[in-house]
């Protein structure tokens, strides 16, 4: 007899319910049965770290708030996809978190690289690796090395090139230092921050021309801006000479001097 398939696929994209899916199925497993140290035996597996934090969180929260007797949105989903009965889960709930918090090692909410980490580990004799290896991630290392081979197609990849001189020009516009590299080595651990990976995801289909363009309406935006506050410096500088009212007349002269440096358009506005 054919054995049917119990695997589900969710696809759906950020922000619609993912977690508070996966938090439904994985309850649901391990309250739809009497071995109440079902959780050792399934494995769920995410992508990064704050992503399994956030669902082993959720997970004890609501096995917590069922045994007290709290009735939410995830105990109804559960209950009217499993028919079990109020006291069951109660009593399951609060049983089963007792000994998740007791063996918490074997709850296992985890990242594929941590999962994988693991079985490697089990296998390293058989793989031939030092039974005491160790996995370093010099994640920094790896990010300048990335620098230098960009700023290594300089005088190869035209965009690159116009790109990188255009910004070390602007660098030196402001005296500041022509070496680009340090910058961009900063800049570039924007990547190993996991809350903007998303972000970032949002820009992969972008190109260098696409970046320019917007540089060219945010630098056009910005002249008119400055324009329009160097208007308003004119403006108060001759309110304030109607009233008859001279630099002296301030502590130290800031709000005057502050306002003809508006006008005189001082004011540094500049897009990188």
């Amino acid at each position: 007899m054919h054995q049917p398939s119990t695997f589900q696929v969710y696809n759906a994209s950020a922000g619609s319910g993912k977690t508070y899916t996966l938090v439904k199925e994985y309850l649901k497993v391990l309250l739809n049965s009497k071995d109440l140290f079902r959780f050792q035996k399934v494995l769920a597996i995410t992508f990064t770290n704050k992503a399994a934090a956030e669902m082993k969180a959720r997970v004890l929260s609501n096995l917590e708030a069922f045994s007290e007797g709290e009735e939410n949105d995830l105990f109804s989903d559960i209950q009217k996809e499993t028919s079990i009965d109020k006291a069951t889960i109660q009593d399951r709930s609060k049983r089963i978190l007792a000994i998740i918090l007791q063996n918490y090692a074997a709850f296992s909410i985890t990242t594929i690289d941590s999962f994988t980490h693991k079985i490697i580990k089990n296998f390293a004799f058989d793989l031939g690796l030092s039974l005491n290896f160790e996995v370093e991630m010099d994640a920094v290392s790896l990010l300048n090395e990335s620098v230098d081979v960009l700023i290594s197609k300089i005088g190869t990849d035209q965009e690159v090139t116009k790109l990188l001189i255009d910004y070390t020009l602007e660098k030196t516009d402001d005296d500041k230092s022509w070496d680009i590299s340090r910058d961009l080595n900063e800049f570039s651990k924007i990547l190993l921050n996991e809350d903007d990976t998303i972000h970032f995801r949002r820009l992969a289909d972008k190109t260098i021309t696409d970046f320019t363009a917007l540089k060219k309406k945010l630098n056009k935006q910005q002249i008119e801006l400055k324009k329009q506050v160097s208007q308003v410096g004119e403006r108060l500088l001759s309110v304030l000479s109607n009233v008859g009212l001279e630099t002296k007349d301030f502590t130290r002269g800031t709000v005057p001097k502050f306002f003809a440096d508006v006008a005189a358009k001082r004011v540094q506005f500049r897009v990188y």
